[in-house]
């Protein structure tokens, strides 16, 4: 089992920059990519970005490419999303996802951060 937990959401302007951590226990040994995936109001949950745990380059949204950049630190098990030049339409919760070497899903979620971008 894995544990996912998030942080540092909150309220910024249009044109701000928010850093989102997200703090992985348990079996990491087991990871294989770690996401960011949001969900706006009244809509469906969508992929932002992943990196894969170990090795592996990064993945984008192309509504988010050349804003947010995702890294990782293996020291720590944390999996961050620096998210810079924010829009209104960046407004969502935020998710961490986990997804295993075994099973190649998204397998494992934390609890989500609110971001809220004001115009």
């Amino acid at each position: 089992q894995v544990q996912l937990v998030e942080s540092g959401g909150g309220l910024v302007q249009a044109g701000g920059s928010l850093r989102l951590s997200c703090a992985a226990s348990g079996r990491t040994v087991d990871m294989y990519r770690m996401g960011w995936f949001r969900q706006a109001p009244g809509k469906e949950r969508e992929f932002v970005s992943s990196i894969g745990w170990t090795y592996g380059g990064p993945y984008y949204a192309a509504s988010v490419k050349g804003r947010f950049t995702i890294s990782r630190d293996n020291a720590k098990n944390t999996a961050d999303l620096q998210m810079n030049s924010l829009e209104p339409e960046d407004t969502a919760v935020y998710y961490c996802a986990g997804m295993t070497n075994r099973r190649r899903t998204w397998d494992y979620w934390g609890q989500g951060t609110r971001v809220t971008v004001s115009s």
